[in-house]
């Protein structure tokens, strides 16, 4: 059984004047040999994004790239025609596959802050595709809600390349929730905001856990939460 806090002030650091961003993962200037990523997961960034600005277009290709909006909204557009604004608490996915060019802006009048999360995917070469939707906020009493995935049965999340699972569920102060991630898989997990405890394991809100060898996961807030978790293979 382990679960490696990761704390926020302890993450990789880049600041422009108009982003400031974490990485939970060795990206761009920031190499740590420890931290290169959980399995197919590759790169967890907490970005702060200023009014009127963002990431001029620039490409990808074979990586499904996962955008959690936590505050404003990001408006997307790339060089396959699809332009779309994603608001706080909605989801984006962009499968980036044989090839895309694609830009994210902050539109807005107030700071957007947004998870971006970088999964390889499990076969090269497929047809690039984006899409966002709106997802209702789950509480404890409802478990985690899928947002992103490409396992069996997960009709209801936005589809990815690969046998993982995004998922995200707000929390009550006292509320817990069980996850069966069993000893074949592992985990990366975030609270976005609040305080959580995982499996004695107090986390603080922005920090990351990496969760290995833990059949079942337990997640008990210690004020009032919201958590994303990433399920994914070995």
């Amino acid at each position: 059984m382990t679960i490696e806090r990761r704390p926020f002030e302890s993450l990789g650091r880049f600041q422009l004047d108009w982003l400031n961003a974490r990485h939970h993962f060795s990206f761009g200037s920031y190499f740590d040999p420890q931290r290169m990523g959980v399995g197919p997961l590759r790169v967890w960034n907490d970005d702060q994004i200023r009014p009127s600005s963002g990431f001029d277009p620039h490409p990808h290709r074979d990586m499904e790239i996962i955008t959690y909006v936590r505050s404003g909204a990001i408006t997307h557009r790339d060089h396959l025609g699809n332009e779309g604004r994603t608001v706080a608490g909605d989801v984006q996915v962009m499968s980036a596959g044989t090839g895309i060019v694609h830009a994210e802006y902050n539109l807005e009048d107030d700071l957007t802050e947004i998870f971006q999360i970088w999964i390889q995917p499990n076969r090269r070469g497929a047809e690039p595709r984006w899409e966002t939707r709106a997802f209702p906020r789950s509480t404890g009493a409802g478990g985690l809600t899928a947002l992103a995935s490409g396992r069996e049965g997960m009709s209801d999340a936005l589809p990815i390349d690969q046998d993982a699972t995004l998922y995200a569920a707000s929390l009550a102060a006292g509320q817990s929730i069980e996850h069966g991630l069993g000893n074949d898989r592992q985990g990366y997990l975030v609270p976005a905001t609040g305080r959580l405890r995982l499996d004695g394991v107090e986390l603080a809100a922005r920090d990351g856990a990496a969760i290995r060898d833990e059949a079942e996961l337990v997640i008990e807030a210690l004020e009032d939460s919201e958590v994303l978790f990433a399920d994914l293979p070995r």
